[in-house]
């Protein structure tokens, strides 16, 4: 596994995600410059292949509007707390993919092409929760989007060697 934080080849480091509190829902951003192009984008965050080689082994994926969807983290060692179900709650192939599970609510990616080659991958998620909560999210995501850009360039992570160190560390700054 790579612990890099650069965007996969952009040498650009994976910046911090915003958020915004209405009472107990937050709602976590980000735009991610990545310089890969849609298709690829896609592959990773839209398909049951590229889900676990930076988030998650999607156990059932139904890549329609309505569909089923459950997700298994994979840095879990109890499988059962790791997994979460809820369906696909928006879907337009190569441009928008939102899932809704039960842990972590609405999380949406909004791909648009940003040149030869490239892709702005806008990432939303909407979830309720307290404020440490909403940290740990800020932190997590964080943390996969390094792994994304990893896996974009052909280095996907290897489950089996993850620790909490850099969740930690990026829990800090997210403080």
């Amino acid at each position: 596994m790579t612990e890099s934080n650069e965007a996969a080849g952009s040498g650009e480091a994976i910046a911090h995600g915003t958020s915004r509190t209405r009472g107990d829902t937050h709602t976590l951003h980000w735009t991610l410059p990545l310089p890969h192009p849609v298709e690829e984008v896609w592959a990773a965050v839209a398909t049951p292949e590229g889900l676990p080689g930076w988030l998650a082994a999607a156990d059932v994926f139904e890549p329609r509007l309505g569909g089923a969807v459950t997700l298994r983290w994979l840095n879990a060692s109890d499988a059962a707390a790791a997994t979460h179900s809820g369906h696909v709650t928006a879907w337009d192939p190569d441009v928008v993919a939102e899932y809704t599970v039960d842990l972590h609510g609405r999380c949406r990616f909004h791909l648009e092409p940003a040149g030869t080659g490239r892709t702005a991958l806008r990432f939303t998620n909407e979830m309720v929760g307290d404020d440490s909560l909403r940290r740990d999210c800020l932190a997590g995501w964080h943390q996969h989007f390094e792994y994304l850009a990893d896996a974009l360039a052909g280095r996907p992570v290897d489950w089996s060697t993850w620790s909490a160190e850099r969740f930690r560390e990026l829990r800090r700054s997210y403080d």
